[in-house]
């Protein structure tokens, strides 16, 4: 069959991809979809690590389009509304992921109405795992952050990591690799979870593996694998040798995702997001940026030799943004820029060892000169000045990346114009599709994946979120909200002697008849509150005690 993909842009501002096949009818395009973001990384970035590395990226073995990266509320966009839209198919507000927004402010957007604001929408993820997909996430931060969260979670408070962790935990993901283990314990198991639960022991009951280290999860075998590295965010990839050695690779992870996902008879779904070049980026540590980025590219190469024998899998690498300004010249080369040689660019970052979060971990606490001169030399800064000596000697723990990272951008050929976010387009690289995409909105990122494995995000929305009061009223039943225990918010359906308890953030029910049995159900998806308008959301199947049962099937037996 002859596969045709066609993409219509409506208005110049969103793309929506559609699948067919000869005879029109629609079809799943792929078998397995791998989305790999390198999260705050612009062309820049991309140009310097590619000269560092002095050979080309696995990037370029791919074909080459376009992404818009803007959000609802604004022309630059943060992680939170930019992985919204590549996740789910909607720009939404700042903040927010799987959610509409709130206010609206940017032309050509949809506007937010009371109808919609805050409503959750589900995720390529969410529509893959009902497709009888595996699915997976992979991080180099915590995997509660902005990227991960909005493929997995719904809430408008993207920092909310104890809430999103449970969301994760419940929504029954195959396979999580990544940092945020503190996230899923109480504080007596050192985490920060004020509702009692531990969720690594509700994984565990779950029939999910949990590891902690790298030897651990080389050695899993699956199918159902949780790797916890870190209690926050995992080690910048040029630290990871000296400051966090049980930590996996991006690659490594990215490899094992793929080995136990791509068991799967229906295929699979894998989110793999290179974290931390935006940190390093929002420091303006060029050292840090480019071992993240080759970090990130050597992901891309594990993802591109999975799909190279086989015309089933679908590639896809972006970023969400582009932070810092990062430019390949700056002012300091303002007469020189034409005769500029490649090692006045490299020579400098090749030198460093470490990232200047690696510099700061090194002078934590009290310091002296001597420990900042050799701090420094494993940053390449090796002749540093006395008032950068003074300013390093003077900063408070928290500002010394801050305060490192422009001094090897000074010896290089480096630049920066903010400390924050910019608007750019970028690069979309794609293998496994036949024609060329062009420039995409970043939702249309979202279209094309769910095309691509043959399902409407808007009808996998409306199967996992009915806004909970309408649903029940129209099964008979009324709703309660039983929030005495305000970590451990459940809803109440009652209808005669059937009474229905969901707490929020799970999937899991439990269901009491009027003769005094009770039994416990799983969900196909997470009960969500919208806090902005006070509205649950369930999915189809918490009403199904209050629905008749469906009739059987027609006999096929001749003799009846």
């Amino acid at each position: 069959m002859q596969r045709t993909l066609r993409i219509t842009a409506a208005l110049g501002l969103f793309a929506v991809l559609s699948v067919t096949v000869a005879g029109g009818a629609a079809t799943p395009s792929f078998k397995n979809v791998i989305v790999l973001v390198v999260d705050g990384c612009g062309s820049a970035p991309t140009t310097v690590a590619r000269w560092v590395k002095g050979a080309p990226l696995a990037l370029d073995r791919m074909h080459l389009a376009g992404v818009r990266t803007y959000g609802a509320e604004s022309i630059i966009s943060d992680s939170a509304p930019a992985a919204t839209a590549f996740a789910c198919g909607h720009k939404t507000s700042d903040k927010f992921v799987g959610m509409l927004p709130d206010t609206v402010t940017i032309p050509g957007v949809a506007p937010s109405t009371p109808a919609t604001r805050g409503r959750p929408v589900a995720s390529v993820l969410d529509g893959a795992r009902l497709s009888g997909r595996a699915t997976g996430i992979v991080a180099t931060s915590q995997v509660q952050h902005a990227t991960p969260a909005a493929y997995t979670a719904h809430t408008p408070r993207r920092s909310a990591y104890d809430e999103i962790a449970e969301q994760q935990v419940y929504l029954g993901i195959d396979v999580v690799l990544g940092g945020g283990r503190r996230y899923l314990l109480p504080p007596s198991a050192g985490g920060t979870r004020t509702d009692g639960d531990d969720l690594v022991a509700v994984l565990r009951s779950r029939g999910t593996a949990v590891v902690e280290t790298r030897e651990a999860m080389l050695a899993a075998a699956g199918p159902r694998l949780w790797g916890a590295f870190a209690p926050n965010d995992m080690a910048h990839e040029l630290d990871r040798p000296a400051a966090a050695p049980d930590q996996p690779s991006l690659a490594e992870m990215t490899r094992k995702a793929i080995e136990i996902l791509a068991a799967s008879p229906r295929g699979f779904f894998l989110m793999v997001e290179g974290s931390k070049a935006d940190w390093a980026a929002h420091a303006h540590d060029p050292a840090g940026v480019v071992g993240d980025v080759l970090a990130f590219d050597a992901a891309v190469g594990v993802a591109l030799d999975f799909a190279a024998a086989r015309r089933d899998t679908l590639v896809l690498a972006f970023a969400d943004h582009s932070t810092g300004g990062m430019s390949l010249g700056s002012h300091a080369t303002d007469g020189t820029y034409a005769k500029l040689p490649a090692a006045a660019l490299t020579a400098p970052l090749k030198a460093a060892t470490i990232t200047a979060e690696g510099v700061a971990r090194l002078l934590a606490g009290p310091r002296d000169e001597a420990a900042i001169r050799r701090a420094l030399a494993r940053y390449g800064v090796a002749d540093p000045t006395p008032e950068e000596l003074t300013t390093v000697q003077h900063a408070a723990d928290t500002d010394v990346a801050e305060v490192v990272g422009p001094m090897l951008s000074r010896r290089s050929a480096i630049g920066w114009t903010t400390s924050g976010h910019t608007g750019e387009d970028l690069f979309l690289y794609h293998v496994g599709l036949d024609q060329p995409l062009g420039m995409l909105e970043n939702t249309g990122i979202a279209h094309l994946c769910a095309a691509a494995l043959g399902f409407d995000l808007a009808e996998v929305t409306g199967r996992l979120f009915q806004p909970a009061a309408e649903a029940f009223a129209a099964a008979g039943a009324t709703l309660a909200v039983d929030a005495s225990d305000p970590a451990n918010t459940v809803l109440v359906a009652r209808r005669g002697g059937l009474v229905l308890e969901i707490p929020v953030s799970t999937s899991v029910m439990t269901v009491r008849m009027g003769d005094g049995r009770a039994e416990r159900r799983q969900l196909d998806g997470v009960v969500v509150h919208n806090p902005l308008t006070d509205a649950y959301f369930v999915p189809r199947s918490a009403l199904a005690p209050l629905l008749p049962a469906a009739p059987p099937p027609p006999s096929t037996d001749p003799h009846h």
